[in-house]
């Protein structure tokens, strides 16, 4: 099926074919025709099968073809979602396929001077994407209308639950017209999903649910090795120098040990972005453009930029410490693997760690492919002991000049 096959704008159409979309995703085919017929819709899909563009496809025609003029009526639908990296991706989605049509959109999030998006809003925008700090606080403000929403979209809302938004959540649904289309998305299922999702979407509610056993993107391989803690950044180190070309996102358990990891990287030479919540929403953005443009090849984040991180071709994704909350490990791994991109998540499991990756792997109902290595030298070489599959591109291929220079450098200690 094809995306003209839905009868949407051909003005959406063409955008889509620019944007080089030529099929719907699994998602997309099951959600566009409901969301179409104004109904609401709870959906469960992994990270990286094309949620954004589920709804914003079909809440772009339905807007744009009730719509004479690009003069704007008041905001028509409101997107929440957790975090200000998410709301400018979805943004961003929003401008990129609509940017043939009379429909406005605009995000607005915290950690920016308020001035610019006041303005902004001043002029008026037909969708607006929000978190849900700078929404309520530009809302009591008086800058914020939404008497005249008519589709109320929930994106990675199983996250914002694990954030404690569930208040705002309903706060927000009380605010709105009773008269709406909900749109509930999430890459995750849970019980307390199910109850907030059925709580906000009519009782005839279309549910779609991808994959619902396998929560991770079928195009990414994974792999876990089992290395001392004081040696990951060793092996980081090697990962990174036998694939200079390739974007690395790795994940690590707080902002001190991503300034850490970052400082023994530019030791050996390394060039390295950090990214958690101690930086600015500009510093934040800055870095982002960096990694995005490839200026930079790896970035070490915290688990704030597990979501909302739409990179173009990160090869591989590193859970330098294992996630203490196993679903952030879908999270993680899904900022790889994007639409039909190959993708690679490598695990670093310490021996303190092995009961977290237990937890994973129950989570994931299967069982991650281990890779063996072998401390060779324990100040700082690494080195394979199984053949590496040619999925894995063969990280580390010469072994034997690896075992020379280490007994080179023995020989030197001992002089």
């Amino acid at each position: 099926m094809k995306f003209e096959d839905y009868r949407i704008a051909e003005e959406i159409v063409n955008c889509l074919k620019d944007l080089g979309f030529k099929r719907p995703t699994d998602i997309q085919y099951k959600a566009i025709p409901s969301i179409l017929k104004g109904e609401d819709v709870l959906a469960v899909a992994q990270t990286g099968t094309g949620k954004t563009a589920a709804y914003a496809i079909p809440v772009l025609h339905l807007l744009h073809q009730n719509k004479s003029s690009k003069r704007t009526e008041g905001i028509k639908c409101v997107v929440m979602v957790p975090t200000h990296e998410l709301a400018i991706q979805v943004t961003d989605v929003f401008k990129e396929i609509g940017k043939r049509t009379k429909v406005k959109a605009f995000g607005i999030y915290g950690g920016v001077e308020q001035d610019a998006q006041i303005q902004r809003l001043q002029k008026g925008i037909d969708i607006l994407v929000a978190t849900p700090g700078r929404l309520f606080d530009l809302r009591s403000q008086g800058y914020i209308d939404l008497s005249t929403i008519e589709i109320l979209v929930l994106d990675e809302a199983d996250y914002m639950l694990d954030l404690g938004f569930i208040k705002d959540i309903e706060d927000l649904v009380r605010l709105l017209p009773r008269k709406r289309q909900t749109l509930f998305f999430s890459a995750t299922i849970s019980k307390k999903i199910k109850e907030t999702a059925y709580s906000l979407v009519k009782t005839e509610a279309i549910r779609i649910q991808i994959s619902p056993k396998n929560p991770v993107a079928k195009n990414v391989s994974h792999q876990v090795t089992f290395i001392e803690m004081d040696d990951k950044r060793f092996f980081l180190e090697r990962l990174v120098n036998e694939n200079p070309d390739v974007k690395i996102l790795a994940f690590v358990r707080t902002k001190v040990r991503a300034e850490r990891v970052k400082s023994a990287m530019e030791r050996v030479g390394i060039q390295c972005l950090t990214i958690h919540s101690d930086k600015s929403q500009e510093e934040r953005n800055h870095i982002l453009d960096q990694f995005k443009s490839g200026a930079v090849k790896l970035l070490v984040a915290t688990d704030v930029s597990a979501r909302g991180v739409d990179i173009p071709n990160i090869e591989f994704v590193v859970n330098y410490d294992l996630p203490e909350q196993v679903e952030n490990y879908v999270h993680r791994v899904g900022r790889t693997g994007r639409a039909n991109h190959r993708g690679y998540a490598i695990s670093f499991c310490s021996p303190e760690e092995k009961e977290l990756l237990e937890q994973i792997e129950t989570f994931l109902d299967n069982k991650i492919e281990v890779l063996k290595i072998d401390h060779v030298d324990y100040q700082q070489t690494l080195v394979f002991t199984q053949e590496v599959s040619n999925d894995w591109k063969a990280l580390i291929q010469n072994t034997e000049e690896l075992e020379e220079n280490v007994r080179l450098k023995k020989k030197r200690k001992k002089k």
